[in-house]
């Protein structure tokens, strides 16, 4: 755009030269590490990954050995050996400090491995297998035998997990849609179930991922088909079946019996607020939902989340939130002084009352303190991210203001400006992004004009048509002088269009109706118990952009760093991602796989990572020296690399399919991303244009 230039890169924005000191300053602790032989390790891990470290990240090594696609791996807990588990149906135990091939064996599966665990406690002798026979194998490495072979399951195996507190147990997650315990202590060659999926989604549901909580071994978190993660209480449901064996009456039932199969509170469901709204649209696109990895943090109180056929998820486990989903306006017809987050003294709530995550304004006249004045390098900050916001640079704007965000949390203009530019952007979960902004600044400003209006525009592409017209409704009758602009008139339009279509009567979500939770066909039909669990499911804390997750069904994210400060993903585009966990910015992408990266593993405790995807290899990656000046897996085009992702994740399947194969589809490779949303043209100023 004429007289626009680019915005400097957000990795390099400089801080105040005192804030800069306080990061590097390391010497304290350098100091206590020679004094004092146990904060050694603990100063390792806390300084094992840093922001120096991840901007000169690369390749040190590919590991050669098997002669399939690579799709699992696993650090033992010392970090110094490595198993892999591969399509040639062999696991390879590596040295991957020294680069060595340790030892080679072939499991017994008959069909691809799809996870390989230690198992805790065994001194790293015993390794567990999954894989797409339907068999889980236990492995013997000082023999190089399989001990035992469990066959229980009827579909292929996509995970185990293992758990210190447990070290004889372990659990694997199937396409059978059932979560199995084992017991190496038992005698039986048999395990049981622990969760039965399909009593509550029916048949066709499928499992594929589970994870223990590194810090309460108590809680199993499964990833399955479709939108909701599921983190269950193994405790609570082990008490329930004793209580059911040893109960009197456990054999006698009536015929209005029902006998639950989890006790009430032994559950807990987590799902992205918009993604129940949007799976008929995804449905009717074939794009599919499915948790392809869920992992927790280290400290156990968050919980990742790689959401195929969307992005990835960061969910708190500590402060919850419900989903921003039933919204009830409720008019206010008094204007108040304060707009667009800027400072005044009086003020009136805009009413909106949302009764699932227990948020609520006051409805009547409240006093607003002035608007907090951001400190100079901030303010510099908040000028960079708008000059970006003018020359359509929407992901260069939007990681500026994520930015200040961390750093003023409680400033409206930050959240009302950040909210502007999602909603231009127009990426997966934009819209429903910039409704949470929105809500937010009016949280902290009830009288920011800009905010409200953008609430009812994000209502409405969320398609909260009856909502939306109540929303703008109540705008018009706090802000009269805005009531005829171009931008309200323009909504009102579209809403009315909107409410009078047959399509939106047919497909689209009704003013004050439930969410389309329930499917419609007899094997996948959904059970009573199960809608009441997703009726309470928590929202997400934070969303990461960039990657595509659409091809494979084990495309993995990670924490990377003891304090989870960075976020890891896999992609199909072939490279591999990594965001800062606070602000959501992307900040490195490198190439990783010739096709698909499927595996990322953090070592526990260097600033190393193992990759590996569709190629043969295992590849491990750490900072590189200074003196390498030359790194040819960099990504440097990471916005033009996530704008592809998002075409490709919008894309027709056959024509995905078509490229991965090959061939070049017009449309796919050029054009905007963020899929069928478009652009309104007609905007006024009270919605565009950041303050």
């Amino acid at each position: 755009m004429l007289g626009c230039t680019a915005a400097p890169p957000i990795a390099f924005f400089c801080l105040p030269h005192c804030e800069k000191m306080a990061k590097v300053n390391i010497t304290r602790d350098l100091i206590h590490r020679q004094i004092k032989e146990k904060g050694a390790l603990g100063f390792e891990r806390h300084y094992h990954v840093t922001d120096p470290f991840i901007r000169r990240l690369g390749l040190e090594a590919e590991l050669q050995g098997h002669s399939g696609c690579v799709n699992c791996l696993e650090w033992n807990e010392k970090g110094d050996l490595l198993a892999s588990g591969s399509d040639d149906q062999h696991t390879i135990v590596w040295d991957p400090l020294h680069h060595k091939k340790l030892l080679s064996m072939h499991t017994g599966h008959t069909a691809n491995i799809f996870s390989v665990k230690f198992l805790p406690h065994s001194g790293d002798r015993i390794l567990i297998t999954g894989a797409a026979d339907s068999k889980v194998h236990v492995h013997d490495l000082t023999v190089k035998e399989t001990i035992h072979m469990f066959g229980d399951h009827t579909n292929r195996v996509k995970r185990i997990a293992t758990a210190p507190m447990w070290p004889n147990t372990f659990w694997s997650a199937a396409e059978d849609g059932l979560i199995r315990q084992y017991d190496l202590r038992e005698n039986s060659k048999r395990s049981e179930v622990l969760i039965d999926l399909t009593e509550y989604c029916g048949q066709l549901v499928e499992a594929k991922c589970l994870t223990v909580n590194p810090q309460d071994n108590n809680y199993l978190a499964v990833g399955a088909s479709g939108p909701f993660v599921r983190l269950y209480d193994i405790r609570m449901i082990h008490n329930h079946r004793k209580s059911m064996k040893q109960s009197p009456s456990a054999g006698v039932h009536t015929f209005c019996d029902r006998q639950k199969p989890l006790p009430d509170g032994a559950a807990q469901y987590y799902v992205a607020g918009h993604l129940p709204v949007k799976l008929p649209d995804y449905n009717n696109r074939l794009r599919v939902l499915v948790a392809t990895y869920v992992t927790f943090s280290p400290d156990g109180t968050e919980l990742l989340v790689n959401m195929g056929g969307e992005q990835v998820y960061l969910f708190d486990l500590t402060y919850k939130q419900r989903p921003y989903t039933f919204l009830l306006p409720k008019k206010c017809h008094s204007s108040g002084e304060v707009q667009n987050g800027k400072t005044s003294t009086n003020g009136v709530s805009n009413g909106i009352h949302l009764h699932s995550n227990g948020f609520r304004l006051s409805e009547g006249r409240t006093h607003i303190s002035p608007q907090i004045e951001l400190p100079p390098y901030l303010e510099k900050m908040k000028q960079q991210a708008n000059e970006a916001f003018a020359c359509q640079q929407w992901t260069q704007a939007i990681q500026l203001y994520s930015r200040a965000v961390q750093k003023a949390p409680n400033n409206a203009m930050l959240y009302g400006n950040r909210a502007a530019a999602y909603m231009k952007r127009k990426w997966d979960g934009d819209h429903y992004d910039a409704l949470r902004d929105c809500l937010k600044a009016i949280s902290l400003n009830p009288g920011h004009l800009k905010a409200h209006f953008r609430l009812a525009r994000c209502l409405f592409e969320l398609k909260y048509v009856a909502e939306a017209l109540e929303c703008l409704d109540d705008f018009k009758g706090k802000f009269p002088e805005q009531a005829h602009s171009s931008a309200c008139d323009a909504l009102d339009r579209d809403i009315n269009a909107a409410l009078f279509s047959k399509s939106d009567n047919a497909e689209d979500k009704k003013g004050g109706g439930p969410i389309r939770l329930r499917a419609t066909g007899r094997k996948d039909s959904i059970s009573d118990d199960e809608m009441v669990l997703r009726e309470r499911s928590y929202d997400y804390k934070f969303r990461y952009c960039g990657h595509c997750n659409t091809t494979t069904d084990i495309k993995e994210a990670n924490f990377f760093g003891s304090n989870a400060q960075y976020i890891v993903s896999g992609s199909d585009d072939g490279s591999f991602f990594i965001w800062e966990k606070e602000t959501t910015n992307l900040v490195r992408v490198l190439q990783g796989d010739e096709s698909i990266v499927n595996c990322l593993q953090p070592h526990p405790s260097y600033c190393f990572l193992a990759t590996s995807g569709i190629d043969p290899v295992v590849r491990l990656w750490n900072p590189r020296p200074e003196s390498e000046t030359l790194n040819g897996r960099v990504v440097e085009d990471m916005e033009g690399a996530s704008q592809a992702n998002q075409r490709r994740m919008n894309a027709d399947p056959l024509e995905v399919m078509l490229l991965n194969m090959g061939y070049r589809i017009t449309g796919l490779t050029s054009g905007g991303a963020g899929g069928s949303d478009d652009e309104d043209s007609s905007e006024g100023q009270v919605q565009c244009r950041p303050s």
